[in-house]
Parts: structure tokens; C-alpha cells; sequence
């Protein structure tokens, strides 16, 4: 699947463009990994996770360009639709709080850069930088675990994962997931992911829904009716009476979550596609991975520097 999506495009070769959601995977990468520290005592385990995490991301698509997207704040958009958006998540582990300066700090030293925008949330801006890649024919691969993201997968847009349940075979080693994915995940389209969400809510960003309702009813809902907007038109037509009396009593709390699903896809990019272009600065990350003392994973970049400068060197003679 991956090496079809990176293939020629008509008119040459596609640039590629890696979009990693950056808390996503420094939450991910402390929780996987335990006790890690150096001789200092500093915790290092969400440093050396998502180091590892890029880097297999890298080895298996190979791509131009890379960005790693953070949240700084939440819209007031969405604040002020409902002011109880996220509320209930907890405070950050304080072992993890450290780490995630130094996670922002080594990886443009890989050659990713870090972005974010005030009063932002990661995944508008990356669906931002998707939709500006997509606009020129880019090909874009999204490293996130978020469910809205899911509403921007097309032919050109995929999801990167490595969860067994997501693999075809025993031996890949991640998959892109695309339409057909989403379709058999969600029972709709990808672009009415959101309309699904618009009327079960979600329960992690504190979003309530209609009350009962589920994501495989309202999959049949839209299915049934073709579009969130013909279903609250018309909603006599809904076969079920206490399906269509929760349905008319959530009308206002569904167009509220339609709202505040939606996500912002021009954002001004705090910095432009071209560059986002993947150039290690080795000498940095060497010291930089020496200070946490990840002995292995130095020495692989060690070799790795070394065949790099051997390539450069070659391509003078």
C-alpha cells in the first residue's frame, strides 16, 4: 500500500509531506516506555520514544518533508460554542512536562520541523497544511491517532499507523489507511466522519451528543437519509419514534457539535510548505543524544552521519 501512494504521479515524482501529531505521540511515547532516565535521574522515556517513533516513521515513507504539529491553546470559537470543550482532561504528568522542550528541541536536529500557531489546535493546522499540500498535488501521510483528522483521508491524504489491528500482513511494519478504511471503520464516507461526530458527540474533548446514540446508528442515519443536513430537515422520516423524538430535542446541540467538529482548513501556515524540506543537522543531534545518554541510538546515527557524508563526498569525484 505504501510504496503504491508514494509512486509517480503524472507529472514526476510526488513531494511527500509527514505530518506528526505532537502530543499525540509524546503522550504515547511515555506511557510506552517506563523508568527511563538518565545518570542525572532526568526522566528521558517520551524523548527517546518519539525520537524512535520518527524515525521509523522516516525509514518507512521516506518522505520530503516532515513537520511535527503541536497544540498551543484552543480556538475561541470553540470556547465560546461551548465552554466546556476539553475541560474534564487532566493535567499533564509532571516526569512528562520536561521532556516535551527537549522533544521540540531535538527534533528539527532530525531534520522535522515544529509548528504551531496561538490559540490553535494541532489538528486544524495540520488539516491546514494538508489541504495547502493537496492544493498543489502533494502527497500527504498524517501520523495522528484523532479521529477528526480522519475527515480529510482521500486518495491523496492517508493516516499513518503501525497497530497490528490495522496491518495486512504479520510482517508490515506500518499501513496507510485511506477511504476504504474509513469506510469500513465508520459506515460513511470520510468527509461525513464529522457529521457522525456531529451527532454522538466526543466524549474526549468533553462534546456531548445525542443521548444513546452511537456511532453505528448514526452511520445508518446519515446512510439512510444522505447528509446530516437532509436528516434534521426531515426528521419525521426517521423510522424509530424515540430515535426521532432524541433527534428533534438534540437539534440545537447538533449543530452546535457540527460547528464544533469542523475543522479550519486556511490557516495562515507559520512555516511554508518547501520549508519543511528533511535536512539533519548531525553534529547537533550527536550532542544532543549524547546529553540523554541513548548510547545505541547515537551510535546508529553515528553510522548513519557517516554514510551520509560518505554519499556527499562521492558526488563531488
Amino acid at each position: 500500500m505504501g510504496r503504491e501512494f508514494w509512486g509517480k504521479a503524472a507529472d514526476g515524482v510526488r513531494v511527500k509531506l509527514l505530518l506528526i501529531d505532537g502530543y499525540y505521540y509524546a503522550y504515547r511515547s511515555f506511557f510506552a516506555i517506563r523508568e527511563l532516565t538518565n545518570s542525572r535521574g532526568e526522566p528521558t522515556n517520551a524523548i527517546y520514544g518519539f525520537i524512535k517513533a520518527v524515525r521509523r516513521m522516516i525509514k518507512d515513507l521516506n518522505p520530503d518533508l516532515a513537520a511535527a504539529v503541536w497544540d498551543q491553546g484552543i480556538p475561541k470559537r470553540r470556547l465560546e460554542l461551548q465552554p466546556a470543550y476539553k475541560e474534564q482532561r487532566s493535567e499533564m504528568p509532571d516526569l512528562m512536562r520536561p521532556q516535551i522542550a527537549q522533544i521540540q528541541e531535538i527534533l528539527p536536529l532530525l531534520g522535522v520541523q515544529c509548528v504551531g500557531l496561538p490559540e490553535t489546535e494541532a489538528d486544524d493546522l495540520m488539516a491546514s497544511y494538508a489541504t495547502a499540500a493537496r492544493n498543489r498535488s502533494d502527497a500527504v501521510v498524517l501520523a495522528t491517532n484523532d479521529k477528526d483528522l480522519f475527515q480529510l483521508v482521500d486518495e491523496t491524504v492517508k493516516v499513518y499507523s503501525t497497530a497490528k489491528t490495522d496491518l495486512a500482513a504479520p510482517k508490515d511494519t506500518h499501513a496507510l489507511l485511506g477511504p476504504e478504511t474509513v469506510r469500513a471503520k465508520w459506515g460513511v464516507e470520510p468527509g461525513q466522519i464529522g457529521e457522525v461526530l456531529s451527532l454522538i458527540g466526543d466524549t474526549s474533548d468533553n462534546i456531548p451528543g445525542v443521548n444513546g446514540l452511537g456511532p453505528k446508528g448514526a452511520a445508518a442515519l446519515l446512510r439512510a437519509h444522505g447528509s446530516l443536513d437532509a436528516l434534521l430537515a426531515a426528521p419525521e422520516t426517521i423510522q424509530s419514534e424515540r430515535v426521532r423524538e432524541k433527534i428533534q430535542a438534540s437539534r440545537e446541540q447538533i449543530l452546535s457539535n457540527r460547528e464544533m467538529v469542523r475543522l479550519d482548513l486556511d490557516l495562515e501556515l507559520p512555516v511554508a510548505l518547501d520549508a519543511l524540506r528533511i535536512r539533519p543537522r548531525y553534529p547537533e543531534l550527536l550532542a544532543a543524544l549524547t546529553a540523554c545518554e541513548f548510547k545505541t541510538l547515537t551510535a546508529e546515527i553515528q553510522a548513519e552521519a557517516a554514510r551520509a557524508e560518505a554519499g556527499r563526498q562521492g558526488e563531488l569525484f
